[in-house]
C-alpha cells in the first residue's frame, strides 16, 4: 500500500468547502483522470477513471460522513483499490485548509512505475489546486450540498 498526503488551503468558509466536496458529481471538472462519477446512494458511488490510457471503473463508498468535518471512503469493487479521507479545518471564517490522506495499492507494472515516480503523488497535489480554482472562482457559492452524517 502507498500512502499519499496532501492539503490546499481555500479562500471559502468551511461550509463551502465541504458542501462543494461532497458534490461528488462534480468532480471531473477538477480531478484529472476522472470521466465520470454517479452517486448511486448516499453511501455508494460509481466511478469510470482514464488515467495513462488505461479505463477503471470501480464502486466506493462512503464509510464516514461528517458535516464540515470529514469524508472517509474505501473502494468495494472493481480493480482499483484505495480507501482515504477528506478533512475540513477552519483557518478563519472565510478560509479553509482541505487535507487528503489517501491509501491506494498500484495495480501493475506501470501503476507501480508511476507510484515510484511520484505520479499519484503530483495528480493529487493538481486535483486540490484544481478543486481550490473551482471553488473560490464561485466565490462560495457551491453547486449543492449533502449535509446528512454516516
Amino acid at each position: 500500500m502507498t500512502k499519499v498526503e496532501e492539503s490546499v488551503e481555500v479562500e471559502v468558509p468551511v461550509r463551502a468547502a465541504y458542501d462543494q466536496w461532497t458534490q461528488f458529481e462534480t468532480f471531473p471538472r477538477f480531478m484529472e483522470g476522472v470521466e465520470r462519477i454517479e452517486q448511486r446512494t448516499d453511501r455508494l458511488t460509481h466511478w469510470v477513471t482514464e488515467i495513462g490510457g488505461v479505463r477503471r471503473e470501480f464502486d466506493a463508498v462512503i464509510t464516514e460522513q461528517v458535516p464540515d468535518e470529514r469524508v472517509a471512503w474505501t473502494t468495494v469493487e472493481g480493480e482499483v483499490r484505495q480507501a482515504g479521507v477528506v478533512t475540513f479545518h477552519r483557518l478563519s471564517d472565510a478560509r479553509t485548509k482541505v487535507m487528503l490522506q489517501m491509501d491506494f495499492d498500484p495495480d501493475g507494472l506501470a501503476e507501480q512505475a508511476g507510484d515510484k515516480l511520484g505520479f499519484v503523488k503530483r495528480r493529487v497535489t493538481g486535483d486540490l489546486k484544481r478543486f481550490k480554482g473551482f471553488v473560490e472562482e464561485r466565490g462560495g457559492e457551491t453547486t449543492g450540498a449533502w449535509r446528512g452524517t454516516l
